[in-house]
């Protein structure tokens, strides 16, 4: 590993660093939280939408992951 370059080991549990939980918490601003669900398929309608909802919206996609008091 090039002298230049350190790791920082993150704690065992940290979903404020793990993009995919960043995505989560989009979707259930979205509409995915406080809702009962009579079915699989309403669940993944639900998601789908909320899914699309997300992607349209600018720069969600650009901002996954991104945590300006993360970085270093």
């Amino acid at each position: 590993m090039p002298q230049n370059i350190s790791i920082l080991p993150l704690p065992p549990y940290s979903p404020e660093l793990n993009p995919m939980e960043q995505v989560w918490q989009q979707l259930r601003k979205i509409g995915l939280s406080n809702t009962c669900f009579k079915n699989y398929h309403q669940i993944v309608d639900a998601c789908g939408e909320a899914w699309n909802c997300f992607g349209d919206e600018e720069g969600n996609i650009q901002n996954i992951g991104h945590c300006t008091w993360a970085l270093i």
